[in-house]
């Protein structure tokens, strides 16, 4: 793997540049972000380490840690534990990630969060069930079949994997990159808690019953039916979320 040579400390400290005083974590990611994404470090590059990013930025080492583990969380860095910090993607791949960065720094709510996450879904339903090949129909419905066969093995982690990977369909199934580029973000920010969300089987056979309803509107071709049934899906899974978030905010049934 590439890595950044000693002797190259100067030019890193002039591409970085020192920050104002008390600036804050999001300024510190907002600046290596601009230097990421600027096509000058080729992917796979191994990044200097905390203490020169911080020296050359003028910061605590804290703030580069947090910017740090926040882009590892967009999956613009690899950090790998006992090697070192690694450039992931070109330029181009790393543009459409940083479309999410304003909702990350800001510190937007998970109601905020929420509330796009069911818009971009319900319009996804919408617009797949006028778009989606046979085939990809076909794929939705083995994903159910999956999430089924999970709850029948008493397998919740499995049920949720299904679940993500039947969303992840159905919005590539919708035909609009820029629409499945921004689902992947806010699902990468709230992912702590979907993962986590679905608790016991009544939960998970509720889901089912609602992803199911979505899929009989897709298969109908009817629009209006399906984004209808995304919003009431859209509706209970955000209460689930939203409980889930205020528990592990609280420590109340933390994993």
């Amino acid at each position: 793997m590439p890595v950044f040579r000693d002797d190259s400390s100067a030019e890193i400290a002039a591409a970085l540049g020192a920050l104002p005083s008390g600036s804050a974590v999001s300024v510190v990611a907002t600046r290596l972000l601009d230097l990421f994404t600027s096509g000058s470090i080729p992917p796979g590059t191994r990044l200097p380490p905390e203490r020169q990013l911080a020296a050359s930025l003028e910061v605590g080492r804290s703030a580069v840690r947090e910017a740090l583990a926040a882009l590892e969380i967009l999956g613009i860095v690899d950090v790998r534990p006992g090697s070192g910090t690694y450039l992931r993607g070109t330029a181009s791949e790393l543009l459409p990630q940083s479309l999410s960065w304003g909702m990350l720094i800001g510190e937007r709510s998970t109601a905020e969060l929420l509330e796009l996450r069911s818009g971009l879904e319900i319009f996804v339903a919408r617009i797949a069930a006028d778009r989606l090949t046979d085939e990809q129909l076909a794929g939705l419905g083995a994903h159910l079949e999956r999430m089924r066969a999970t709850i029948d093995s008493g397998d919740l982690r499995a049920f949720v994997k299904a679940d993500l990977a039947w969303h992840h369909d159905l919005a590539s199934s919708a035909g609009n990159s820029v629409l499945l580029d921004m689902l992947q973000i806010v699902r990468s920010l709230l992912r702590v808690w979907v993962d986590r969300a679905v608790q016991d089987e009544t939960q998970a056979r509720a889901a089912l019953d609602e992803h199911d309803a979505v899929y009989r509107a897709l298969v109908a071709r009817d629009s209006d039916a399906a984004a209808s049934a995304m919003a009431a899906h859209m509706a209970t899974a955000s209460a689930r979320l939203s409980r889930r978030a205020a528990d592990e905010h609280d420590g109340v049934g933390a994993a």
